[in-house]
């Protein structure tokens, strides 16, 4: 029953970016569309690269774990996410903007200089490649342990970057957004610690 508040709260979510995906579709042509070196287009570029892992992730341990309550997590995490991306693809494509740039990850929040956690993690909570790795080897309850902490991590920096462009975009349903991202992942962080409690583990950080 637990779960059941969070798939809630991730279906509103997921019934809010059907509205804003339209309300974005109907500016199309506006002299108002963002820059390519403006955070709503570095946003939506860099969560689109974040959202693609978390979804990776996801699906890894659906195939490794046969715990009902972290497939359905995991289920709702990728599906939400894939939404989600393909929203910031669209908006990019919406803006005429490339959806790559020359820039590091995060200059939009003037933090293009930060050190890489590690190959692979281009950014604030992404795993590296060696972990992903790592959960694709896993089974059962080390599996369920690995993905709950590396969700968590991913998270929290995606939370970081959503706080970010609820304060620096400038397109308001981006910026709602944004903070649907910050309310809904922080929910789920709350869900995961429990997850983790119950399997004798704690969160990585």
């Amino acid at each position: 029953m637990r779960y059941a508040g969070v798939a809630v709260a991730v279906a509103g979510v997921l019934v809010a970016a059907g509205a804003i995906t339209y309300a974005v579709a109907e500016g199309d042509g506006s002299d108002g569309a963002p820059t390519a070196a403006s955070a709503d287009a570095g946003f939506a570029r860099d969560m689109a690269v974040h959202h693609q892992q978390a979804v990776e992730m996801s699906y890894i341990v659906r195939d490794r774990t046969k715990d009902a309550e972290v497939r359905r997590l995991a289920y709702d995490i990728a599906q939400t996410q894939a939404n989600q991306r393909g929203m910031l693809l669209g908006w990019l494509d919406l803006w005429r903007l490339p959806k790559v740039s020359a820039d590091p990850p995060m200059t939009w929040m003037d933090m293009g200089d930060m050190p890489s956690a590690g190959e692979g993690s281009l950014m604030p909570g992404m795993a590296t490649t060696s972990e992903m790795k790592k959960l694709g080897t896993l089974n059962g309850k080390q599996a369920e342990i690995f993905y709950l902490q590396l969700m968590t991590d991913h998270h929290q920096g995606g939370i970081h970057m959503a706080k970010g462009c609820a304060q620096k975009c400038t397109v308001g349903v981006e910026k709602r957004l944004a903070q649907g991202m910050v309310d809904a992942q922080q929910s789920e962080i709350d869900l995961m610690a429990g997850m983790l409690k119950e399997r004798g583990a704690k969160p990585r950080s």
